[in-house]
């Protein structure tokens, strides 16, 4: 069964995309990023995320001493 909001969303875009070539293409200025370091919860998050993957990955075996000879 066919998505029809799909199929418009997709004819939305190609549409936009091909008119974005033509000479009077508006234009968009990108969005300025703010000065900050950033959001406080994505930051605690971040590093939540950080500190749980070292305890979920497992830690490197000591090679045994009679391999080295």
């Amino acid at each position: 069964m066919w998505e029809v909001s799909g199929m418009v969303q997709a004819m939305n875009e190609t549409r936009r995309e091909v008119n974005s070539a033509r000479p009077n293409a508006p234009v968009v200025t990108p969005r300025q990023r703010g000065q900050g370091r950033g959001d406080p919860f994505r930051l605690g998050a971040a590093a939540l995320l950080r500190r749980l993957a070292d305890r979920v990955e497992p830690r490197r075996r000591q090679p045994c001493s009679t391999a080295a000879a």
